[in-house]
C-alpha cells in the first residue's frame, strides 16, 4: 500500500471523463488499497481515482461515522468500481462540501437527497442500492469526479470565484 500524491486544481486531469474498468483484478484491488491509504492520510471521506492521476472509474468512501469505545473513528472503507447513478430523488439536500483536490475550501452544494446507484465491489460483485444522507452526497460528489465535474461547478460563479481566490491566497501564503 502507498500514499499517492493528490491532483489539485487547476490540473486538467480533473476535467477528464474516467474510463470504465474492464475487469476487477489484482491491479484494481492494489489501486483501491493505495487510494484508501491516500484518503485516510489526507483525512478525507471519499476519493476518486482521477484525484490520484488514474483515469479509471474507481472510488473509495469511508464516512467514519461510528466511533470505538475510546472515541476513535471506526474505519469501514468501501470500494466502488464503475459506479453510476441510475435514479435520483426530487427531494434535495444541502451539504457543506469540501474536496481533497481543492484543499481547505468548502461551499454549500445542493444535490438529490437520495440516489439509486449501481457498482461493482473489489471482488467484481455487482450491487445496486438506494443511498441517502451523507453517503448519497459523497457518492454523487465522487461520481462527479469520474465525469470531470468538481463541486465548485455546482455553485454560483460568485461563490466559485470566492473559493478559488481563497485557495490562491492560501497557496501564496504557503
Amino acid at each position: 500500500m502507498a500514499v499517492l500524491p493528490i491532483v489539485e486544481i487547476p490540473d486538467p486531469r480533473l476535467r477528464l471523463i474516467s474510463k470504465p474498468v474492464a475487469t476487477v483484478d489484482d491491479a484494481t484491488r492494489a489501486l483501491i488499497a493505495d487510494m484508501t491509504d491516500t484518503m485516510y492520510d489526507a483525512k478525507g471521506i471519499g476519493l476518486a481515482a482521477i484525484q490520484v492521476g488514474v483515469d479509471l472509474r474507481v472510488l473509495v468512501i469511508d464516512l467514519q461515522e461510528r466511533e470505538d469505545e475510546e472515541g476513535r473513528p471506526v474505519r469501514d472503507p468501501r470500494a466502488y468500481v464503475n459506479p453510476e447513478v441510475l435514479e435520483a430523488s426530487e427531494e434535495l439536500s444541502i451539504y457543506n462540501e469540501g474536496c481533497l483536490s481543492i484543499p481547505e475550501q468548502y461551499a454549500d452544494v445542493e444535490r438529490p437527497a437520495r440516489a439509486r446507484v449501481r457498482w461493482l465491489d473489489e471482488r467484481g460483485d455487482a450491487h445496486e442500492e438506494w443511498l441517502e444522507g451523507l453517503l448519497a452526497t459523497c457518492m454523487q460528489h465522487e461520481i462527479d469526479h469520474l465525469n470531470g465535474v468538481l463541486f465548485v461547478d455546482h455553485i454560483s460563479r460568485l461563490k466559485r470565484d470566492m473559493v478559488l481566490k481563497k485557495l490562491a491566497k492560501l497557496r501564496r501564503a504557503a
